[in-house]
């Protein structure tokens, strides 16, 4: 039965801290955003310095924040608590976890280098990453997310090879066809009326609360900044895939994006032996999954077991949301592939 009071007792907690990160990689982005984030670490009961341990880097899902995973329910405890409760039932070993923030004015990044949001997957690699095994002694890296995190997670292991041991893709943006489809029509809409993707998104930071097409417009203004840049263009620093002036949709410019699609992104060699080198590869996904992310899923399943790379898929009865709930469930499987 759900309790009111879901968090675990001190005596197995372990430590939150947050460190004040310079990245040189996010400075001069094209929207400003802050270069200098703060850094959230969770470090084991009974942590010793001496010791080395697993590191695992979680990835929020678009409009998300590392913060936001601290957060208890009415129902439900944070994932640090969660985190202590695996710990101390023996389901894994002790590990590092670490929290980045990477949310932008566009409300994320996907987790790639994009002249037209920012260079996350500089940041991520290139310098949190480092920073982090020159603080703590690290053994070997799992990376996981939900959502975009999910997305991000997979993606990045297949673009740095021998970087990560394991990755966990919970309902990862996959298939972009069908996917990010169902936002392309009210993303049009809105626009139109807020008069251009500018003024758009200068009145949604003004809001509190969002409508579905609001929430579909900035969506698609993000994922066409990541996958689509083109800092040139006057009105938005991205090539849209529609005309929001007279609500034509641009099928062919979509379809561009599905080269950052790992259902295409697997069909590359250096991917696929990227991912063959890891010790664990799992995807999960809700069979009722609001973005159809299922059928991206089962597709990618699909190339997998045709390319022989090893994997664990499950899929749950639920949907998209409330996500975070799953992500207890593959974390033990990754600090065990991981030690």
């Amino acid at each position: 039965m759900p309790s009111p009071f879901p968090n675990v007792p001190h005596s197995i907690r372990g430590t939150l801290t947050s460190i004040e990160f310079t990245s040189h990689a996010l400075q001069g982005n094209i929207w400003d955003d802050p270069h200098i984030r703060d850094l959230w670490i969770h470090l084991p009961h009974h942590f010793d310095p001496q010791q080395s341990y697993p590191l695992l880097i979680i990835l929020t899902g678009f409009a998300g924040t590392g913060e936001g995973l601290f957060s208890r329910s009415l129902t439900d405890s944070s994932l640090c608590n969660a985190i202590d409760r695996l710990i101390d039932d023996n389901q894994c070993p002790p590990f590092i976890t670490l929290f980045p923030d990477c949310m932008s004015y566009l409300g994320g990044s996907q987790f790639l280098d994009s002249p037209a949001i920012g260079n996350y997957e500089q940041y991520l690699i290139q310098e949190i990453i480092p920073a982090i095994q020159a603080q703590y002694t690290i053994s070997n890296i799992a990376i996981m997310g939900h959502s975009s995190g999910g997305y991000g997670a997979l993606r990045l292991a297949m673009t740095n090879p021998n970087l990560f041991s394991a990755i966990a893709c919970h309902a990862g943006d996959l298939g972009f066809s069908s996917a990010y489809s169902a936002d392309l029509a009210p993303a049009v809409l809105a626009i139109h009326q807020a008069g251009s993707p500018k003024k758009f998104l200068e009145e949604f930071w003004k809001k509190h609360r969002f409508s579905a097409a609001d929430f579909s417009a900035f969506n698609i203004l993000c994922m066409a900044a990541a996958y689509d840049p083109n800092p040139e263009h006057h009105d938005f620093p991205a090539n849209l895939p529609f005309d929001y002036t007279n609500g034509t949709i641009d099928f062919q410019q979509f379809d561009g994006w599905k080269r950052h699609d790992p259902l295409y992104m697997i069909d590359s060699s250096e991917h696929q032996k990227n991912l063959l080198d890891l010790s664990l590869l799992y995807i999960e996904c809700g069979r009722s999954d609001e973005y159809l992310l299922q059928f991206g899923a089962r597709k990618l399943v699909q190339k997998l077991q045709k390319y022989s790379i090893p994997h664990r898929y499950e899929e749950f009865d639920g949907g998209h949301r409330g996500g975070r709930r799953r992500l207890p469930v593959s974390i033990p499987q990754l600090i065990n592939a991981c030690s």
